[in-house]
Order: C-alpha cells, then sequence, then structure tokens
C-alpha cells in the first residue's frame, strides 16, 4: 500500500499534510533483507496507477526484484493513513477493500520463481484480504514445500481486517505448514489461548513447525528450535519513533541469520537488533539497517560515520 505520514500529530480532521511512503508487511521484510546483503524477490498485485508505480519504483529502488509483480487496470493500490500521538502506538486507517491486490489468484504467481528460492516469506496478512488471495497463499506455499524451500510465516493478526473466528482457522492451517514462524504473544493469546512463550513455542512444535520465534516487543525474544530454546534479551531504545515496521525488521534479521548460517541464539539476537533499530525511524520501513549499521548497534562492530 501507499502510506501517508502525517507531518503533525493529532485527530487527522486537524492534519493537513502527510509525507507519502510505502507499507506492507511483507514488501517490509524483502527492504530489510535486500538491506542486509541479500537476494530478495517481491510479488504481489498492485494498480495500474501512479501509487501502483510509487511502489514498484521504491520497492525495486531499495535493491528487491520486482519482476514477478502484476498490474490491474480495475482495481486500485490500496491507501493507509496514520494517525500520531506523541510517543504511542499510531492509530491504522486503511482504505484497501477491493484493491488490487486483494484481486491476487493462483494464476499469477509465478511457481518456478519460488522453486529457485530458499525461503518463502508469507505472512497473516495476505490471507486476510480475500478468498482468493486465501487460496493463493496456501497454493504459493504448498509448492514451495513440494520443493523443499523453506516456508516462513509471520501470523501478523489485523482485527480491522478480518474477525478473530475468521483469522483463528486459517492461522493456524498456514501455521502447520511453515517451517519457522514468528507469532506474537498477543498473537499467541489469540491463536492458542496462552501468552507463555514456552507454551507457544511448545504447542506450535507438535503442530510441525521446526522453528518458532515469538517477539516479546522491547523485552526481546524466545526462540526455540528442537531442544535448543533461548531467552534471548532486547535492546534498550528509550524514545522509539514508530514501532510499526519492527516486527517485520525482526523477522527479516532472524531469516538474514538462517541465509548466513548463524546459531539460534545469534539468529534471535540479529533478529533483536534489526526490530530495535526499525523504531529509531519514523515510517515502516525507513529505519531498517544495513549490515554495518546493526552491527555497530549491537556492539559488534565499529562503524565509522564521517
Amino acid at each position: 500500500m501507499v502510506l501517508f505520514n502525517p507531518d503533525s500529530t493529532g485527530p487527522l480532521r486537524y492534519v493537513h499534510t502527510f509525507s507519502k511512503s510505502i507499507a506492507g508487511a511483507e514488501s517490509n521484510v524483502a527492504i530489510a533483507l535486500a538491506r542486509l546483503g541479500h537476494k530478495v524477490g517481491w510479488f504481489s498485485k498492485l494498480g495500474d496507477d501512479e501509487f501502483g508505480r510509487y511502489i514498484t519504483s521504491v520497492i525495486r529502488g531499495e535493491g528487491v526484484d520486482v519482476s514477478r509483480v502484476v498490474y490491474d487496470a480495475q482495481r486500485n493500490t490500496g491507501l493507509l493513513f496514520k494517525e500520531r500521538f506523541s510517543h504511542v502506538n499510531p492509530n491504522i486507517y486503511y482504505y484497501r477493500k477491493n484493491s488490487a491486490a486483494s484481486g491476487l489468484v493462483t494464476g499469477e504467481i509465478d511457481f518456478d520463481y519460488i522453486r529457485s528460492a530458499k525461503i518463502l516469506h508469507v505472512t497473516g496478512i495476505t490471507l486476510a484480504l480475500s478468498e482468493n488471495c486465501r487460496k493463493a497463499v496456501f497454493d504459493a506455499v504448498r509448492e514451495a514445500k513440494k520443493h523443499n524451500v523453506q516456508v516462513s510465516f509471520d501470523p501478523n493478526i489485523r482485527l480491522k481486517l478480518w474477525s478473530i473466528d475468521q483469522a483463528k482457522p486459517v492461522l493456524l492451517e498456514m501455521a502447520k505448514l511453515a517451517d519457522i514462524i514468528f507469532p506474537g504473544v498477543d498473537e499467541g493469546k489469540i491463536l492458542l489461548n496462552t501468552d507463555e512463550p514456552r507454551l507457544i513455542a511448545g504447542t506450535l512444535h507438535e503442530m510441525g513447525c521446526g522453528t518458532v520465534a515469538v517477539k516479546l516487543g522491547k523485552a526481546g525474544c524466545y526462540v526455540s528450535q528442537g531442544k535448543e530454546q533461548h531467552f534471548i534479551q532486547g535492546f534498550v531504545v528509550e524514545k522509539p519513533e514508530d514501532t510499526v515496521g519492527a516486527g517485520d525488521g525482526f523477522a527479516a534479521g532472524f531469516l538474514s541469520g538462517i541465509l548466513k548460517g548463524l546459531s539460534l541464539q545469534e539468529c534471535g539476537e540479529f533478529a533483536n537488533g534489526v526490530g530495535a533499530m526499525a523504531t529509531l525511524v519514523k515510517g515502516d520501513m525507513e529505519g531498517f539497517p544495513t549490515l554495518a549499521q546493526v552491527l555497530d548497534f549491537m556492539g559488534k562492530t565499529t562503524y565509522v560515520d564521517r
């Protein structure tokens, strides 16, 4: 979607100017991974309009392959507005019903492209958009599984898009197919009736997921794989500018660690670092760091900025 960020705080009826950017959980993860030095592709469906062309241009400019994006001349690109009140999470207003992205169907996905990947990352947001989107995501995931492509899943529950009763069975079905999953404790409460990280991870393992990284916000994360488990402390950010995108940064950091062959604990630490840095800048994806920047933030190296 195209994101309009208010240039001042307060109710939107009193805001007169906005800064234009892009938003979207999957595109956030793609951009964050590209900044960390990985080869990434992103596919979706956009309106054949100026906003759709703007999104393509921005994501391509971040080094992400957008060659599999398709365009719809009949539907518009979705929009999102934020409403800000000091240093608290912003209110979100979606204008995406019947958007181009919600019209995505299985036949518009290049399965050969998926087969060529190491990891396919999907989120619960696309599952919420429409029945045809839901089928397309499940078809893509099953194709990945057939060809030993790891499936990464972030539930990303958005109750402005669907109800708990609609979301729960679909997200649990997808969780059973995931190799790597990134639930938050609030999502554990909704899906599994517990906000205890060990129980969340244990239940997801029983469902068939091999690697679980439970997001604990500023407290860090709990990671679990086989008999190995770790609580990993988060990084302190005194005055976060914007927490939106932090979970996507966390997922990208963890996936980067997997691609680099890091240990489970190192993946969690790296994920915490990228997620924390995402909160330092206003905007959904603007705060994602380069590899050198996050290593410096984590105290792993010295970054020379001038």
